[in-house]
């Protein structure tokens, strides 16, 4: 064995080669085993902040407040800034049950607020409902921006401006973002912490999709589907670059989401400012395995941290806070450890 082998850090032991090949003879690749390994060990670190909060009616904002001192950088951008909160707000029946709460939208409202920024906007555009007017009200959302006097976008109908995409999974070359966004000093991702039926989960990378403009793409933007909506997540958000993510974990959801899923009482608040660790955190407060989402892990290629060792966990560890969320047939993978995972975890 050359010197250079003996001093690498890296370096495999007689166990951990005949590891390695027993993985290989049971059908998984050396190769592949290998560039999973070596993107672990190079996810830069991360921190994600979780909180318990049972109900709506918590303290929400000082639990906001708190998380952002965790994220000096963020705070820095949002002084006399511009912040966009973007909510999960799909459909208007079972309102706070398929939607991120008003009540988290208006507690980072003034969380960000308090923080300094110069304004803070709300925006989506919603791909399943048409009527944004009746979805605002039907949601209690409208009745919180003008509690508030906070404005509100409909980002289906706002000016559009084409980006030219840097990764470009989808093959489009170039997508549309409304200017709203476009013109944002820090981009804040508000999910619900819920299942999807063609993602597997749906979180702050997800919720992304309501970026797109109906007016370009239609509803429910069906093209962005046909081109993979895992591509045109990782797509999305390496052309926006959204900087914050707080999930609404108060209430999830499980099974047949993102609709018509089963409430999950799962009581916690989720955030932190690298959402690939984010998303990876909460699929964890699911019982899923993040390894397993393919969106989580093409986002390593791109500075995504998934590998929990790399996450530092403010608040509440994710075992407090575990749940088992159910998920259908098809997902049912979502809650089995990949082949790799142990091997890694040994290196």
């Amino acid at each position: 064995m050359s010197s250079d082998c003996q001093n690498n850090k890296y370096r495999f032991s007689r166990r951990k080669f005949l590891r390695l090949a027993s993985l290989a003879a049971g059908g998984v690749g050396v190769g592949m085993v290998a560039e999973h390994w070596l993107l672990r060990n190079r996810q830069p670190a991360a921190g994600v902040t979780i909180y318990k909060a049972e109900s709506y009616g918590a303290a929400l904002e000082r639990l906001i407040r708190e998380g952002l001192q965790n994220y000096p950088r963020v705070l820095e951008r949002v002084r006399g800034g511009r912040v966009l909160l973007k909510p999960n707000l799909i459909e208007y029946y079972d309102a706070w049950r398929v939607n991120t709460h008003p009540s988290v939208v208006m507690a980072a409202m003034d969380a960000f607020r308090a923080a300094g920024a110069r304004e803070v906007i709300v925006a989506e555009g919603p791909g399943h409902q048409r009527d944004t007017e009746l979805l605002l009200e039907e949601s209690g959302l409208g009745e919180v921006l003008r509690s508030e006097k906070a404005k509100f976008v409909d980002l289906n109908l706002d000016s559009i401006h084409p980006v030219t995409l840097t990764t470009n999974y989808t093959r489009l070359g170039r997508m549309f973002f409304p200017a709203a966004v476009l013109g944002a000093d820090l981009i804040v991702s508000l999910p619900k912490l819920k299942t999807h039926h063609w993602a597997g989960a749906t979180l702050s990378l997800k919720n992304m999709f309501g970026t797109v403009p109906g007016v370009k793409y239609g509803w429910p933007k069906n093209v962005l589907h046909w081109h993979g909506i895992h591509e045109s997540i990782v797509d999305i958000n390496m052309a926006l670059k959204p900087g914050f993510a707080i999930v609404d974990g108060i209430e999830g959801m499980e099974g047949d989401g993102p609709l018509r899923g089963e409430t999950v009482q799962s009581g916690v608040i989720i955030m932190g400012d690298d959402l690939t660790a984010v998303d990876a955190t909460a699929a964890r407060v699911m019982g899923l395995y993040p390894e397993r989402i393919a969106y989580l892990t093409m986002m390593l290629a791109h500075g995504g941290t998934v590998n929990e060792g790399r996450i530092r966990q403010f608040g509440e560890t994710v075992l407090n806070v575990r749940r088992d969320f159910r998920v259908i047939d098809r997902f049912s993978f979502l809650k089995q450890p990949s082949p790799w995972r142990d091997f890694v975890r040994g290196l």
